[in-house]
């Protein structure tokens, strides 16, 4: 007898649209609607077997290269993470299975750790993270001298970041090294860590390379030795994790707009004008151009992809509510467009910011 406990509300869907190949999950080919009613915990999903499998195995490969001993654990969890002193990491579970991946870019637009590459480059980060941990190398002198505080405050998208700093080393998006002094070192042992990287020629001349060189000093120090810490909990596992998908990603695209409460027409009417004529209405260029705008907001303002095109959603209707055209010809709009919105949006965000910070003081 089938146990039905743990059956999401549509079970007897679920059954019916099950593939014949049993050793394939029961919600593969399920619609987005019916997927979404289904608990992260119920997915069952495993790293064996799977794409992540090989990564993992490639990124042990790396570090048995390098001479290291520890092999940081991985598991499923909601998000990309390194739990705050628990050497171990934590990789979102969508990116298990390619059904799940399909569903993640249909609700964020984008599946972050989905292309191989990039999946590399975050499992060398967090593996920065496990070393830190597992040997406590924050406390050391000379650590605490390159990269700062671990207890500076931290806030992994409110950061002032400086492009052009030859300080940091450059490997994820956004100049990540600038966030935290944390991230600086995960984001230097990355980089360390990259097969077939020259990082002495690379780095040369920049202020960075002190640091790589400390973490090739380091690292050859620590290689054989045992971890200080070897485990801790697994925080944000997905086996844990009872809310449906559906809450999953309402309360993950909440979490990406907390810093976007409202937008006002003064920024729409900067942009179109409320004149009567024969210009595309502002609604239809937005629609026309959303995936170009969301680019480009999403890469200068740095927001998720779903926030910008939330945004222009957002600013779309409202345009239509207040009858507004172009200026001119359609092409001529782009650009000031995409510089306007995301201006507006870095505006919004230090307002919101400011008054966060206001109300929580005593």
């Amino acid at each position: 007898m089938t146990d039905t406990a743990a059956q999401p509300p549509d079970a007897q869907a679920a059954a019916t649209t099950a593939p014949a190949d049993s050793s394939s999950p029961a919600w593969e080919n399920l619609d987005d609607a019916t997927l979404l009613k289904w608990r992260v915990c119920e997915l069952k999903v495993s790293i064996e077997g799977s794409p992540l499998a090989a990564r993992i195995t490639q990124l042990y490969d790396e570090l048995h290269a390098r001479g290291l001993q520890f092999r940081p654990p991985c598991y499923l969890a909601t998000e990309w993470l390194c739990p705050d002193g628990v050497p171990a990491i934590g990789i979102p579970f969508y990116l298990v299975h390619s059904r799940l991946v399909r569903l993640e870019k249909t609700m964020m637009l984008e599946a972050e750790g989905a292309d191989e590459k990039e999946c590399m480059k975050l499992l060398r980060h967090e593996a920065g993270h496990a070393f830190n941990y597992a040997y406590k190398l924050y406390r050391r002198t000379r650590w605490r001298e390159l990269f700062g505080s671990m207890t500076a405050d931290y806030e992994p998208h409110e950061y002032y970041m400086r492009p052009y700093s030859r300080q940091y080393v450059v490997h994820l998006e956004d100049n990540y090294a600038q966030a935290h002094p944390d991230e600086d070192f995960a984001e230097t042992f990355a980089v360390w860590l990259t097969p077939g990287l020259d990082w002495r020629a690379r780095y040369a001349e920049w202020g960075a390379l002190k640091k790589l060189e400390y973490v090739d000093h380091l690292m050859r120090q620590i290689a054989q030795h045992r971890p200080l810490v070897a485990s801790g909990p697994r925080r944000w596992a997905a086996k844990n994790t009872r809310a449906t998908l559906d809450k999953h990603y309402r309360q993950k695209r909440k979490e990406f707009a907390t810093a976007y409460p409202g937008f006002y027409d003064k920024a729409l009417h900067r942009l179109f004008t409320t004149d009567a004529g024969d210009q595309v209405s502002a609604a239809r260029f937005l629609s026309r151009n959303r995936r170009k705008l969301v680019d480009t907001i999403a890469l200068w303002a740095r927001v998720p992809k779903y926030v910008a095109d939330n945004i222009i959603r957002r600013l779309g209707a409202r345009a239509r509510e207040l009858g507004l055209r172009l200026r001119g010809p359609e092409q001529d709009h782009l650009l000031p467009a995409g510089i306007c919105i995301a201006s507006f949006v870095l505006e919004a965000r230090e307002r919101y910011l400011r008054t966060v910070k206001r109300e929580s003081k005593p």
